[in-house]
């Protein structure tokens, strides 16, 4: 794989003629939109055959030998890509590249409102082998712990076990268009109520034919993280072979009294869930200043911390499939997919910046008289993302949602990634 940043003078025929790709591939392979129009600063995915470079992190006693070994290849290769190793002297937790003819092998969830048609069938229809699991938004529950579907979500449960997907029942204390920590306070805290909440859970999964539970309870008040726990092994309980998803706030330490994420106690949930995806997208958020979605640097810093506390073999990094649009200063914030935040700069005609640290692109414009900047990703950001999940060796990976295009993140996963199912 290549990447190709547009620089002025480029035109999609002179880039096509480089790479020796037809305009058509090279067009679909990036979500253009039009054959004639691109600005500097766009980042372009161009497939290539050549051997790729796996990343790595030096842990103690390894030996180059071992890791040609376990990658299908050889220490004087190991060694040509990383031209200033000692292989006598190996710097634990120095990054390494690995050339490699295996792909990464990961677990995949994508997220998806009940729909009976439209981009979320088309897309999942589309990447269904890029996909281990899809976790339906779809459920609630009361103050008194029963759960509730919100929305019929009988045709994209048909619809996942048609394409070989398995469907996950998605729960979140969702109440009036908002997480609700009262709610989730309140049935945590009652023995009855955890129960109800078992129970509901159970009958639903068994009657509609799901795979199992991914759990989205935000905002726990952090006295009731340990009866979380308590809930978690009881639904694990019920579950037996099917699969606890649950997700968590990214955090960077155990700040027990944060609203936010102090009702997520990482050790103990990993010891519980058989995966644990960490919610590494929520950096730049709506009406807050405008920010990349998921920086580079904070990503690593939130993975450092979720691998201290849960073993890799069980924990998934979110990669976001939106863009945010914020009008500055009053950050009024607008969400949309990649696609469309990619092909509203060429548009605009605005030039894209990339952010190194935070591995981000970004680009303004002005409407209207107001000031607007966007943060998207693109093939650069998304390939550093890919990279540090595989040199951290986590499980996989999730996707925030797929009713939302973008093109360059499955054919990156199309070149590199083999799904488990």
């Amino acid at each position: 794989m290549a990447i190709h940043v547009v620089k002025t003078g480029d035109t999609i025929w002179s880039i096509s003629l480089m790479y020796k790709i037809d305009i058509t591939s090279l067009m679909n392979i990036n979500g253009l939109v039009s054959s004639t129009a691109i600005v500097p600063g766009l980042a372009l995915d161009i497939p290539e055959t050549t051997l790729r470079n796996r990343l790595y992190y030096i842990k103690p006693r390894d030996t180059l030998y071992e890791i040609a070994n376990v990658y299908g290849t050889s220490v004087q290769a190991i060694m040509q890509a990383n031209p200033n190793i000692d292989p006598y002297n190996l710097q634990i937790n120095r990054r390494i590249k690995i050339p490699s003819p295996y792909k990464n092998r990961l677990i995949t969830l994508g997220f998806a409102f009940p729909v009976s048609g439209g981009s979320v069938f088309t897309n999942l229809e589309q990447h269904a082998y890029q996909l281990t699991y899809l976790a339906i938004v779809a459920y609630s529950f009361t103050n008194e712990g029963n759960a509730y579907v919100d929305g019929d979500d009988d045709a994209l449960v048909a619809k996942c076990k048609q394409v070989g997907v398995k469907p996950l029942l998605m729960i979140r204390n969702f109440q009036d268009g908002n997480f609700n920590a009262e709610l989730v306070g309140t049935v945590l805290e009652s023995s009855i109520y955890r129960t109800n909440l078992v129970r509901s859970m159970m009958i639903f999964i068994e009657e509609k034919g799901y795979s199992g539970v991914s759990m989205d309870l935000e905002f726990i008040p952090p006295a009731r993280r340990g009866d979380y726990v308590l809930l978690l092994r009881e639904l694990k309980a019920a579950l037996g072979t099917r699969i606890l998803h649950v997700n968590v706030h990214s955090k960077t330490e155990d700040n027990f009294s944060n609203r936010i994420v102090g009702g997520h106690d990482y050790r103990a949930i990993g010891e519980v869930a058989d995966l644990v995806a960490i919610m590494t997208i929520d950096y730049g958020y709506p009406t807050g200043p405008p920010n990349p979605i998921s920086p580079l640097w904070w990503m690593a810093q939130v993975l450092r911390y979720g691998l201290a506390n849960i073993p890799s073999m069980k924990l998934q990094a979110a990669i976001p499939l939106y863009a945010y649009d914020w009008i500055v200063p009053s950050n009024i914030t607008t969400a949309t997919s990649v696609k469309n935040a990619q092909n509203q700069a060429i548009v605009k005609w605005s030039e894209i910046k990339y952010n190194q640290a935070a591995a981000s692109p970004r680009y303004t414009y002005l409407e209207g008289g107001n000031q607007h900047t966007v943060w998207f990703e693109d093939i650069r950001s998304i390939t550093a993302k890919y990279e540090m999940i595989d040199g951290y060796r986590l499980a996989g990976t999730t996707f925030w949602h797929i009713g939302l295009s973008f093109p360059q993140n499955w054919v990156y996963m199309n070149n590199n990634i083999l799904v488990l199912k």
